[in-house]
């Protein structure tokens, strides 16, 4: 997922009905947007990509924390706070060596995937975050551009082969550059009082990777099949089932009103998902209609004058999103791997319209430090995959994988 550099407003507002996670928004002089929440599942708090394209860990990373919240039944005083930089590191490394095999033929940037952080689970490990903070570079936020632009010239100079065979050398030099960035991976640490190895902290928090599962929706595909997730940012090659859109709502419902959350990549690039957020599906004709029967003009309603990004002030008529609407989105590449975030809540609008309670990470910016309120329609316009735990799955949808 590529990170898009933004200053972002965030967004989610809570309703008394249940325990927030963030503040409540202060009423404009609009009617403005007023949520109710329906259900809300534990999240950690919300952390700061910055100046990376990292956002495919800090989700799902998210979404594993709050994995390891629901599984050992912790108080909040007990939530982990898991080393994005310590996956990151290791991915740029296994990304190093795959992008010497194809002969440079690989996306060799800063975006992953979902599978990338269960590869890395899988195969190496966790830290918490205090014991490998990836801050080593002279700031107190992450910024990875000086950081991508040396490993690619290093990697497109080993790719050239001077010697005519590559020498042993060569990944261990990655390896330092890794290191002087984003520090030494540890081999062993102390933590609670307690020593531990990643591998052995990894199998503490009882997160068990077999139990999670990849979902798609796209209509050139064979539904109820797994297929390659066909961006370039998932450079691990790793697959998704694909499912048909109504399924792929009915997967995310399931989850959330079941106690679990979600892991969601997606594409934020949409005038809709505004930086006040909000992320909708506007219909701009009949919003046009609707100003106009209001003698209003079009501009309160959107928030926005000629050539401003619109805003929106308040819930507005949204685009009626079909299978064949999703995927024209994808081929046109209008609908891009942007970015990844955690579902985590539902909500509903003063007019009864579904929204998902959405945990960016943009740091705690905007009105609602770090949240979002993202529409159904939008959910079902610009999801591109999106990872659940298999009991989170309905038991008609399991049958018709064949999964149990």
């Amino acid at each position: 997922m590529k990170k898009i550099i933004l200053f972002a407003a965030a967004l989610l507002s809570f309703a008394a009905m249940a325990q927030p996670q963030g503040p409540t928004p202060k009423e404009g002089k609009d009617e403005g947007f007023k949520f109710t929440v329906v259900k809300e599942n534990p999240v950690t708090s919300v952390k700061n990509q910055a100046s990376t394209g990292t956002c495919w860990c800090f989700s799902s990373l998210s979404f594993i924390e709050s994995e390891v919240i629901r599984i050992n039944k912790l108080k909040e005083a007990d939530y982990p706070d898991l080393s994005e930089m310590f996956v990151v590191s290791h991915a740029y490394a296994d990304k190093a060596k795959k992008y010497i095999r194809v002969d440079g033929a690989l996306n060799f940037a800063q975006g992953s995937s979902f599978g990338d952080l269960m590869y890395v689970l899988r195969d190496y490990g966790i830290v918490p975050n205090e014991v490998m903070t990836g801050l080593n570079y002279g700031t107190d936020r992450h910024m990875h551009g000086e950081l991508i632009a040396g490993l690619k010239g290093y990697m497109d100079g080993i790719l050239k082969n001077p010697n005519r065979k590559l020498s042993t050398a060569w990944y261990p030099g990655l390896q330092g550059i890794l290191a002087a960035y984003l520090g030494p991976i540890p081999e062993k640490f102390t933590y609670k009082g307690k020593e531990y190895t990643p591998k052995s902290y990894f199998e503490s928090l009882n997160i068990n990777l077999d139990d999670y599962m990849d979902f798609t929706s796209w209509t050139h595909l064979t539904y109820y099949e797994k297929h390659p997730v066909e961006v370039a940012d998932n450079w691990r090659w790793e697959h998704a089932w694909n499912v048909p859109m109504d399924e792929m709502m009915a997967i995310i419902d399931y989850a959330v009103e079941n106690g679990y959350t979600v892991a969601w990549a997606s594409d934020v690039s949409e005038q809709g998902f505004t930086r006040d957020g909000i992320g909708i599906v506007p219909d701009m004709e009949a919003i046009q209609k609707q100003a106009e029967q209001a003698g209003s003009d079009q501009a309160r309603w959107v928030g926005a004058t000629a050539g401003q990004r619109p805003t929106f002030n308040r819930p507005v008529p949204e685009l009626n999103i079909t299978p064949e609407l999703r995927q024209q989105g994808y081929e046109e590449k209008n609908t891009t791997d942007d970015h990844g975030m955690q579902i985590y809540g539902i909500a509903k609008d003063q007019n009864g319209n579904k929204y998902y309670m959405v945990k960016n990470s943009w740091g705690e910016t905007g009105k609602y430090k770090g949240f979002w309120y993202v529409s159904e329609a939008y959910v079902k316009y610009k999801t591109m995959d999106f990872m659940v735990h298999k009991d989170a799955i309905p038991k008609d949808i399991k049958k018709k994988l064949g999964i149990k």
